[in-house]
């Protein structure tokens, strides 16, 4: 049976869970991708520019939602943008390797007990999953419209002059589907997976 998943959620949820473990979340999220994950980093982590615009209201506004709770790499296509009555259409995980060089820090600097994405993660995020702790957490490829009617309701979103894709969108999720394949013990599936190739690789170049 799956595990069930309530934002914020709690240390000790995160730290009972394995690799291989399903799971089903439920809450309030943000998506968030390149630009989000550098806009973050750059504001407000490393500070290599300076707050404009809206950046502080911004910020303000997602630190409690992301504080125990999760982002989700996810570049929606997104309906009724014209009347801002806004509906995901699809949901699909954006491949998540690229936000490497950020996510650990942005971990840490907003107490993520989870992110969800594709293809997973490297060393870096895999050492936060430890300390933090939290959990990558791989959603289906190929499924976007599927995922996507786990989306109750958009609650709102943010930066949308970086693209429909690339904007902050807060979402209202009920029994969002995923995997854990990087835990808080050390462990990632992908890691493992990388090193299983490697071995038939290796004996069939022998």
């Amino acid at each position: 049976m799956p595990t069930t998943l309530t934002i914020p959620i709690p240390e000790s949820d995160i730290r009972r869970l394995n690799v291989g473990d399903t799971v089903l979340v439920s809450g309030t999220m943000i998506t968030g991708r390149d630009a989000v994950h550098k806009w973050m980093a750059d504001t407000f982590i490393n500070q290599t520019r300076t707050p404009s615009g809206d950046d502080l209201e911004v910020y303000a506004a997602i630190k409690p939602i992301l504080d125990g709770g999760v982002i989700y790499h996810c570049g929606p296509v997104v309906g009724g943008l014209d009347t801002r009555q806004y509906r995901f259409v699809a949901a699909g995980p954006t491949t998540s390797i690229r936000e490497e060089p950020y996510q650990g820090a942005v971990m840490h600097h907003f107490n993520l007990r989870g992110v969800i994405g594709k293809g997973g993660m490297a060393a870096k995020t895999l050492q936060a999953c430890q300390e933090v702790p939290a959990v990558y957490l791989h959603a289906i490829g190929g499924a976007a419209p599927l995922i996507a009617g786990s989306v109750q309701k958009v609650l709102g979103v943010y930066k949308l002059e970086f693209g429909v894709p690339e904007a902050i969108w807060v979402i209202e999720v009920k029994d969002f589907p995923a995997v854990v394949t990087m835990d808080a013990h050390g462990n990632s599936l992908h890691d493992g997976v990388r090193q299983q190739s490697r071995a038939v690789l290796d004996r069939l170049l022998a």
